[in-house]
Formats: structure tokens, C-alpha cells, sequence
């Protein structure tokens, strides 16, 4: 009967460790992103429309919002942003996620 007590204890212990440990590795990744600070991203302009205050920028991964590298349109915080980029122009930008839509804060030319 001991014997049984103990093998069925040990079996639980078994079951259970694994499932902490994935929830533990689980949330620690999903925190992880949204404490991160935003950063500059290395890009290029390929397409500036002032009017409505867009830009479409073909760019690295972004690790502040663990984006991987794509081509994508981006609404400028401000029209102001945009005043001085051209397509072709090689920047460093910033975008942050606000409310789920990615909003440009910052673009300069990359040195």
C-alpha cells in the first residue's frame, strides 16, 4: 500500500513540474516584449504620402515589437515627420504600439 501511496506521489510531482515550468517560460516571453523600450531600426523609405501622413519603410527586425523584417506602411505620429524624407532615403526610425496600431514616433537619416 505504501508503495503505491509513493508511486502514485511521484507520479503527480512528474506531471506537475513539467507544467510549471511552461507556464513560468511562457509568461516570462510575453512580459518580456512589452517591457522593452522602443528602439531605433535601421531602414529605407520606399514611398512617402505627406497628405495623408504615411510612410512605407522597408526594415530590419524591429525588437522592440518583435517584428520581424518586412516592407510596411506606417502612420506618422506627426505629418511634420515626414517633411524632409524622400524615397530611397536609408533612416533609422522609431515605431511604437499604440492601442494595437503601430505609430511612427521618430525617423532620421541613418549616419
Amino acid at each position: 500500500m505504501i508503495k503505491h501511496a509513493l508511486a502514485i506521489s511521484a507520479l503527480c510531482g512528474a506531471i506537475a513540474l513539467p507544467a510549471s515550468s511552461f507556464a513560468q517560460s511562457t509568461l516570462g516571453r510575453g512580459t518580456m516584449g512589452m517591457s522593452q523600450p522602443a528602439s531605433m531600426t535601421a531602414g529605407e523609405v520606399k514611398k512617402v504620402d505627406r497628405e495623408a501622413g504615411k510612410v512605407t519603410i522597408q526594415h530590419g527586425y524591429i525588437e522592440s515589437l518583435d517584428m520581424p523584417g518586412m516592407t510596411m506602411v506606417y502612420t506618422a505620429k506627426d505629418k511634420a515627420l515626414l517633411g524632409p524624407v524622400k524615397a530611397g532615403d536609408k533612416v533609422k526610425f522609431m515605431v511604437v504600439n499604440e492601442g494595437g496600431k503601430l505609430v511612427l514616433t521618430d525617423i532620421q537619416p541613418a549616419k
